[in-house]
């Protein structure tokens, strides 16, 4: 929209131009312009444009352990309710993630440490049954906490030496 309110500011400044100077094109020294109207292209328009904020899914979340015990079963929160598809069971899936010790907090895993996606069958065998159950449902350009329990995730033998 902005281009063609500059285009017709700039015809109708160049006709009131050309009907201030009046008489027939006749004067010394004075040629009339080519029949096809403009004796150069005009100058190309550019518009400023802001930038968007970043995304809150480009920064790292910082994971907020919860006090007392810890869960005995699955728990969600959407903390960024997406717009795209759901994921289901069995479906591909790429994300960014980041494993925490419900105990003490400290990070044993995160995608975001290496800097890469990843991308999976979110099937068991796959990925732990608390990711299967947890992320099914979740559609895409969202953020979910899951707070999985040892049965959902790696049993009473853990993950060693990362996950106890």
């Amino acid at each position: 929209m902005t281009k063609p309110i500059l285009l017709s500011s700039v015809i109708v400044s160049l006709a009131a131009t050309l009907a201030a100077c009046g008489g027939s094109g006749k004067a010394p020294g004075v040629q009339s312009a080519p029949a096809g109207g403009l004796t150069q292209a005009p100058p190309p328009v550019t518009t400023a444009t802001t930038p968007a904020p970043p995304s809150p899914l480009s920064k790292k979340p910082v994971v907020q352990v919860p006090s007392g015990a810890p869960p005995t079963h699955l728990v969600k929160k959407d903390l960024i309710v997406g717009s795209g598809p759901a994921a289901s069971s069995g479906s591909k899936i790429t994300v960014n993630y980041v494993g925490v010790l419900y105990r003490n907090g400290s990070e044993f895993d995160s995608s975001w440490k290496r800097n890469q996606t990843f991308t999976t069958p979110l099937t068991t065998g796959s990925v732990i049954p608390g990711w299967v159950q947890g992320i099914a449902g979740m559609k895409v350009g969202g953020r979910r906490e899951l707070t999985i329990p040892p049965g959902l995730a790696y049993g009473k033998n853990g993950s060693p030496p990362t996950i106890p």
